[in-house]
């Protein structure tokens, strides 16, 4: 059965997919008490009133954050009213729904559901001759966009890889139109320029057919990456494009605890909460109810290296966000599994990929969108990607629970055989000997037994052989040729010289 749906998977069409929900009979965990949670959400609402947040001056933001009450002081430091701040929590869209290429298959970005992304943004890759290290390009990005399109547990594509010899305008919309051409499923999109904004609006436009039925059917979610409380124009214009056009937006910074932000774990957490707060604000006076959603990470300083590291505080912190979060109704964008600091895929990426994982298990972000990261977020790694793709699976089977019902139990079995019988032969054990069975493509019954007549291949090397299948699968089929010619004519404008 493993090989069938294997094979299945890597033929280029959209793989069937889970509905990713992860509420239902299972709880998350809930590191922090109810009051707790309340001061967290409290000081972060008192202190955009207080200390405030930079909008920076001269942008459509001023006027509609003017009239709403805030005190703009000129030099860009806004306080935004704890009324103002309150209300947008409350219009805020709490859930947006994204659609394949072809309009189809809709995967849900809300409090309740998982989705899962490979990237994100890497300028590396490991060369697949040497091993090594080495810039990334755009062959790279559609070959981890062709990969990722037929994993089953990927449910959308984001820029994994950039194509750093093209770092440009021209580059960033160039990304978007790689994957469009190398996946039909729905895309997570982010780009430092507006101008890039607006051109993937226009391809996607023309994929939809009409302005209306993109913002009816979205394509993707675009992410807005600012400094932590610190909004330049380039991020205020992209959310403002963004609502205008019905397209989702996700605004989140990646605070560095320590350094950017403060070191303990609340004090980063608030000051993450203080942005995405801000950018819910004025996405709301924009248009109220529309989905402009905060979602920062939280991360930490490694005291002893002053990278980003402390695996413990940031796991820590980012259950606490999504219990937040959760609270206010809101998805979390983003959960940090599937990434390592390991500088290449060894046992130290295995091990840190497998805890960050399985703590998705317990936080229930709305995206988990760095599978596949490796020398903290710098270079991908497709090896990685098949890990968290299958990990993945493994939430996916847990989150289901636990049914218990007097069928479930066996009740009247365990009753009729009593305490001498044995249930290897019973009607009830072949009917769900496979219901909570985790049907991984490289653990579990696919571990090399010295019975079991499997190749004896460590870890390592059957993601190795399963790689190397799927990347002799076919791609997906192309765009129509119309829409082609609009991303063409639209890059062309954009092309230096």
């Amino acid at each position: 059965m493993r090989r069938g749906r294997t094979r299945q998977s890597r033929t280029g069409s959209t793989p069937q997919r889970h509905n990713g929900c992860h509420l239902g009979p299972t709880s998350a965990y809930a590191p922090l008490s109810e009051a707790e949670v309340d001061k967290v959400i409290d000081t972060a609402v008192m202190l955009l009133a207080e200390s405030g947040v930079v909008f920076e001056p001269g942008t459509a933001a001023d006027s509609l954050l003017c009239d709403a009450g805030c005190d703009l002081d000129g030099k860009g430091i806004v306080k935004i009213p704890q009324s103002v701040t309150r209300r947008a929590l409350e219009t805020v869209a709490k859930k947006t729904v994204l659609f394949d290429r072809n309009g189809r298959n809709p995967i849900t970005i809300g409090p309740d559901h998982t989705v899962f992304m490979p990237g994100m943004t890497c300028i590396a890759v490991y060369d697949s001759t040497t091993g090594k290290p080495r810039a990334s390009n755009r062959e790279d990005l559609a070959a981890v966009t062709r990969l990722a399109d037929g994993l089953p547990n990927i449910d959308a594509i984001c820029v994994a890889v950039k194509n750093v010899a093209d770092s440009t305008m021209h580059g960033e919309i160039d990304e978007f139109v790689c994957m469009m051409e190398n996946s039909t499923k729905p895309l997570e999109y982010l780009c430092e320029h507006p101008e890039s904004l607006d051109a993937v609006l226009e391809i996607a436009t023309a994929l939809r057919g009409s302005a209306g039925k993109l913002a009816a059917r979205p394509y993707f979610l675009h992410l807005v990456t600012p400094l932590p409380v610190h909004f330049a124009r380039i991020h205020i214009d992209q959310i403002l494009a963004g609502i205008a056009a019905g397209v989702p937006v996700g605004v989140g910074t990646l605070p560095i605890g320590g350094a950017s932000s403060p070191i303990t774990l609340a004090g980063c957490l608030v000051h993450s909460l203080m942005t995405d707060f801000a950018a819910m604000v004025l996405g709301q006076l924009a248009a109220e109810g529309c989905f402009c959603v905060g979602g920062s990470d939280v991360f930490f300083m490694e005291p002893a290296t002053g990278a980003i590291g402390s695996f413990s505080q940031t796991a820590m912190a980012d259950m606490a966000a999504c219990q937040v979060r959760r609270r206010l109704g809101l998805p979390s964008l983003t959960g940090s599994g599937g990434c390592s600091v390991a500088r290449r895929f060894n046992q130290d990426a295995v091990w840190e990929i497998s805890a960050n994982m399985m703590q998705m298990f317990y936080s229930r972000p709305a995206t988990c969108d760095y599978l596949g990261s490796l020398d903290q977020g710098l270079t991908y790694s497709d090896h990685a990607l098949l890990l968290c793709d299958d990990m993945a699976g493994l939430l996916r089977k847990m989150w289901e629970g636990v049914t218990v019902s007097d069928e479930m139990i066996g009740t009247e079995l365990i009753r009729a055989l009593g305490p001498t019988g044995q249930f290897l032969a019973e009607q009830h054990t072949v009917d769900n000997c496979r219901k909570q069975v985790w049907n991984s493509r490289y653990l579990g019954p696919n571990i090399p037994l010295s019975n079991g007549g499997l190749p004896d291949l460590d870890l390592m090397e059957r993601i190795e052989t399963d790689l190397a299948e799927r990347r002799a699968a076919p791609p997906p089929p192309a765009p129509s040729d119309a829409v082609m010619r609009v991303a063409r004519d639209v890059l062309s404008r954009f092309a230096e010289g």
